[in-house]
């Protein structure tokens, strides 16, 4: 058996030397008040493919396993015991044993055990009686042949074949476990978890309210009495109320680069930390709708792109460029730049790129005189629409004249999900930076993640054959060859990987931003209020 253990002490210690400003001084009590840039579509984090409802709802719940909530890089090495206290391979990398911490109890007083294990991935894999609404990470787990129930203290997990780095999945703040005993409709409108913090309320344009959990299972935490997310739809208006005080922190990541230098100069002593967040600007083709089942407009429509004028214009510059996975130094297993450079369609040469794109065009029959009308969708919310604006600019070099369609948060991913669209500017976030998480989840046949329809059987088997690796420096080559297919195929043009700022004032203590998924980092039970 290959056993994998970190114990509690070992973490108790690691928790009293890590994160900013975790020391020995730690208080108790107050209320974080935080501002969120919408309402959540629900509180589940399972059904849900956002920001918006895993930042707040993640202090509710507990994994098996976690990263670690104070080491800003996520990797197999950050991992650490949650709800599970240890866990073993066998030889074969194909059956993963957790050991489950005894004495947990569910928010309504019922007990955890191995069971609700089972039934989460029940819930995943379609096996329970009761359906998700939604399941955007189910191709997360097309490996798991299922969940047995040792004990009521062990749970094994059954792979179809070998996946040493299933468990990094697990580790994500989109993999809490879920009560047997709760019906997947309550926990979209009254979430039961185990974790630091209860929900108390939604009122949908208003606010999100969660409460201490004074019987959780982890001493002394949480340290805050509770957390108030306050829902302001208007850019201006929240980073305003964050500079007057009225918040302790902002939204998830929400500060962009040009707006970092505002905030700086109108609140001095806020701590603003400018992070790559895995989440990647793309353009989204809907390749069953006519004429977009053509390859070659696809292929035009992904040569226009100028990734420099996006950085310059929302990034000051200083954005990342990438292929499907977020590369080096922030990311573990993106393209570097010598090798993403020799990928068609990221040569620097915007011009002999829009004059291949317009040859491509016009052999089609598009010219100045027929142009193709288009509608470009997108999420209603800053950071979607500003990049919008500058695809619909960058169309119009090829003969495309595109409108804006704008939709609300709580039907965007459901929309695109079920390709009621065109052509759509998205934002990818990366709930895990691993290769499996990537591929299966937003290229892999029929996912629900894969927006495009993209389908290539051939290269989905090496998928599977880079999942299986243990070798992770081989795997990484292979990642490469794969990562760079995907972008000459024009399954999902990556435009920019994103940087953006999450601001604090200086009394808020224990909080560490990740830079390699914003998903990770919000259970938030190790934060308190120096006042």
């Amino acid at each position: 058996m290959r056993v994998l253990y970190l114990s509690m002490v070992a973490v108790s210690l690691a928790g009293l030397v890590s994160g900013s400003g975790a020391a020995l001084a730690q208080k108790s009590g107050g209320i974080l008040k935080i501002y969120h840039r919408d309402t959540p579509p629900s509180g589940s984090i399972i059904e849900e493919a956002t920001n918006s409802t895993l930042s707040p709802y993640m202090g509710v719940f507990n994994n098996l396993v976690m990263y670690d909530q104070h080491k800003p890089t996520n990797s197999l090495d950050t991992i650490v015991p949650d709800l599970a206290t240890e866990w073993s391979w066998n030889d074969k990398y194909t059956q993963l044993t957790f050991k489950l911490r005894s004495g947990v109890k569910w928010h309504d007083g019922k007990a955890f055990t191995a069971k609700d294990v089972q039934c989460t991935f029940d819930l995943l894999l379609d096996k329970a009686k009761q359906q998700l609404r939604k399941n955007p990470r189910k191709a997360w787990f097309g490996n798991l042949d299922k969940v047995t129930v040792d004990s009521e203290g062990q749970a094994s997990f059954h792979l179809k074949h070998p996946q040493p780095a299933f468990i990094a999945l697990l580790a994500s703040g989109y993999s809490p476990i879920y009560p047997c005993h709760v019906p997947p409709a309550k926990m979209r409108t009254h979430p039961i978890g185990t974790g630091p913090f209860k929900f108390v309320e939604l009122k949908q344009n208003e606010h999100i309210k969660f409460t201490k959990n004074k019987d959780y299972w982890k001493k002394d935490r949480p340290y805050l009495d509770g957390i108030e997310w306050t829902i302001i739809k208007a850019v201006a208006t929240r980073t305003l109320a964050f500079v007057a005080g009225k918040f302790d922190m902002t939204f998830n990541a929400d500060i962009t680069i040009p707006l970092l230098k505002d905030i700086k100069a109108q609140a001095p002593k806020a701590i603003c930390e400018l992070r790559t967040t895995n989440v990647s600007t793309n353009l989204i083709v809907n390749r069953d709708k006519p004429p977009f089942d053509n390859p070659k407009i696809r292929e035009a429509m992904a040569l226009t792109i100028d990734r420099k004028a996006f950085n310059d214009i929302l990034g000051e510059g200083q954005l990342v460029l990438g292929g499907a996975l977020l590369p080096p130094p922030d990311g573990v297993w993106g393209m570097p730049p010598e090798v993403l450079q020799k990928v068609k369609g990221y040569s620097p040469d915007v011009a002999a790129n829009r004059a291949a794109a317009r040859k491509i065009m016009e052999g089609l029959g598009y010219g100045p005189n027929k142009r193709l009308n288009v509608k470009v969708a997108t999420r209603n919310i800053a950071t979607y629409r500003d990049p919008a604006v500058i695809l619909i600019d960058h169309l119009k070099e090829i003969y495309i004249d595109a409108e804006l369609e704008t939709v609300e948060t709580s039907n965007w991913h459901a929309k695109v999900a079920r390709k009621d669209y065109m052509v759509g500017l998205n934002l990818t976030g990366l709930g895990v930076d691993d290769p499996d998480a990537q591929f299966y989840e937003n290229y892999a046949c029929g996912s629900q993640r894969n927006y495009t329809g993209y389908c290539n059987k051939d290269l989905q088997k090496l998928f599977d054959k880079q999942s299986m690796m243990t070798d992770q420096d081989a795997r990484k080559k292979l990642v490469w060859e794969i990562d760079a297919k995907l972008q000459e195929d024009g399954a999902r043009p990556i435009v920019v990987h994103n940087k953006n700022a999450t601001c604090w004032h200086p009394y808020v203590k224990g909080f560490t931003m990740m830079t390699n998924s914003l998903y990770n980092g919000w259970r938030l039970e190790d934060v308190w209020l120096d006042k």
